[in-house]
């Protein structure tokens, strides 16, 4: 699974998660709360990899030239 469909899964566990927590559940308020982080961590390897990726095609097209 790569890292965007990680995203989206951890995405829609948090919103599940949330809706409980508004519901009353103060439990589910606590894996909101942690897939919320495990979103975050996601994010920054996302960026981490598009600016990888971006630096990669920089210095491809500049050995190009």
């Amino acid at each position: 699974m790569n890292s965007v469909d990680q995203l989206k899964e951890q995405f829609e566990a948090a919103v599940k998660e949330h809706e409980k927590f508004m519901k009353g559940n103060s439990a589910a308020g606590t894996r909101a709360r942690k897939a919320l982080g495990e979103l975050a961590k996601l994010c920054k390897t996302i960026r981490n990899e598009v600016t990888e990726e971006k630096n990669a095609r920089k210095e491809a097209k500049e050995a190009g030239k």
